[in-house]
């Protein structure tokens, strides 16, 4: 429906947009209202019953255009126009309009990303992916008894903005096999295995509220829950509490966190507490490392990586984690890093294999890229789960001076984030009263170039030629 009335022989225009998700139909007036040559603020853009009847059309009589000219909109327009035409901001048709109507005579406009009207476009465009994909994470089906024998899948979903119809082609294609509906307060989806069809808006009551298969499903989704990786700003904003209601299990989240804390120190005390528990030969702790879960890494399918060397060591070298090689061949350092620090240890005047080597963590982290494992950075809580294999490995080796290469070895022994620059090169006395010395891992080494390469690999050879003699001096000393 639209109006126009006459004021001081300026023509104003009104029109009233039924349907909220039609962004085809709305593009076709914007283009007769510029071919009309009416400017955005002689006309105003309305919405009627934001919950209405998805199938309503627009009314409206906008005078015949003036001219053929073609109207003006590049792809970036249409694509960031038809997200953000769904957004539920009022605001939205004038603004959408307005661009429109600018683009003809500013073509590059679409550029200017500090344009007040631009960045309004892509915030509305932002808030609406985001709904879309809510829509897709959360909205969960229950299943409902038909009188014919067959079931039916019935879901209920409240988003934020008008993106029920931009949805249904992923839920065909999800779901094609099965009889489903998706109730929302501005209109509803039903589907029959063969054809799409939509409804009129519906109430929660509408749909059912539980079915035979939750128990199950919570069974399983509070045996998956992972106290360790919790983080419960990161979990709200993914999942903000509002889409709880829908979720079957939703209501178990607030218990699980309350107790996750708890689950995560007995998992920590398990992997770094168990006084009383060390095994007592290497052979032991490799066994033990082999059948470890107590963090993510132990259930990634790889091979634990056990430390090697001499048993009466006065020097243990830790490692973060084992690397794609040395998981394959289950040896510490023999990958591009310890060829490199194989080469450091020689001008130094260390021999490897008086030593003893091995790694904060045991298992490989890594991410799949093709055929590649690419390494992964253990989180802190994967190396303080680790922390027990190591100290049962110095319990065992007794060194009198222990290296760390990088910040995750560091924190292995001192149970702290470590700046790495700040504690190098000086001796830190640990418990037992042995000396520990951080220093850079040699994969560092490998990614710097340059100017920086070649400070760092100074650094570097100058840690150990000073670790080379505190160990001289420690064997002199006995």
């Amino acid at each position: 429906m639209s109006g126009s009335q006459v004021t001081d022989k300026i023509e104003y225009h009104r029109v009233v947009i039924h349907d909220l998700q039609d962004f085809d139909h709305w593009r076709d007036l914007a283009r007769q209202a510029i071919q009309s040559d009416i400017s955005p603020e002689r006309i105003s853009w309305e919405e009627n019953g934001a919950t209405g009847d998805l199938f309503g059309s627009v009314a409206t009589r906008l005078p015949s255009p003036t001219s053929n000219r073609p109207v003006r909109a590049n792809k970036r327009y249409m694509d960031l126009a038809r997200r953000a035409f769904l957004h539920s901001d009022p605001r939205r048709f004038g603004t959408l309009y307005k661009v429109l109507w600018r683009l003809q005579s500013e073509p590059r406009l679409m550029e200017d990303r500090t344009d007040g009207d631009i960045r309004m476009m892509d915030e509305w465009a932002r808030h609406v992916r985001r709904d879309i994909h809510k829509m897709r994470a959360f909205l969960r089906f229950r299943v409902v008894d038909e009188a014919q024998g067959e079931n039916r899948f019935v879901a209920w979903f409240e988003p934020s903005h008008h993106i029920v119809r931009a949805n249904a082609r992923f839920f065909v294609e999800r779901f094609a096999a099965m009889n489903w509906s998706i109730l929302t307060p501005g209109g509803s989806l039903l589907w029959d295995g063969q054809m799409l069809q939509e409804g009129p808006p519906a109430r929660r009551e509408d749909a059912p509220q539980g079915d035979a298969a939750e128990d199950l499903w919570r069974s399983y989704y509070a045996s998956i829950f992972n106290p360790s990786r919790l983080k419960i700003g990161a979990m709200l904003r993914e999942m903000p509490r509002k889409y709880w209601k829908n979720m079957p299990e939703a209501a178990l989240i607030p218990d699980l966190i309350a107790g996750a804390q708890a689950r995560e120190a007995r998992m920590v005390t398990e992997g770094a507490g168990r006084v009383g528990k060390r095994p007592d030969t290497l052979t032991g702790i490799a066994e033990g490392i082999a059948a470890c879960r107590d963090c993510p890494i132990g259930g990634l399918g790889t091979c634990a990586v056990m430390g090697e060397g001499n048993q009466n060591a006065v020097l243990m070298i830790v490692g973060e984690q084992p690397g794609d090689q040395e998981e394959m061949a289950g040896r510490p350092f023999i990958g591009p890093a310890g060829q490199l620090l194989n080469e450091y240890l020689r001008e130094a005047g260390i021999v490897r294999e008086k030593a003893y080597c091995t790694n904060a963590v045991k298992h490989f982290k890594f991410a799949q890229r093709g055929k590649r494992r690419i390494h992964q950075t253990p989180t802190a809580k994967e190396v303080d789960a680790c922390r027990w294999w190591l100290e049962s490995e110095r319990a065992l080796i007794r060194p009198k001076i222990s290296v760390a290469l990088g910040a995750s070895a560091a924190r292995s022994f001192l149970g702290r984030t470590v700046n790495v620059a700040r504690e190098r090169s000086q001796a830190l006395t640990l418990d037992d009263g042995s000396e520990l010395w951080i220093t850079t891992h040699p994969s560092y080494l490998l990614r710097l170039d340059g100017a920086a390469k070649a400070e760092q690999r100074r650094a570097f050879a100058h840690d150990l030629s000073v670790i080379a003699g505190r160990i001289a001096a420690l064997c002199h000393a006995v």
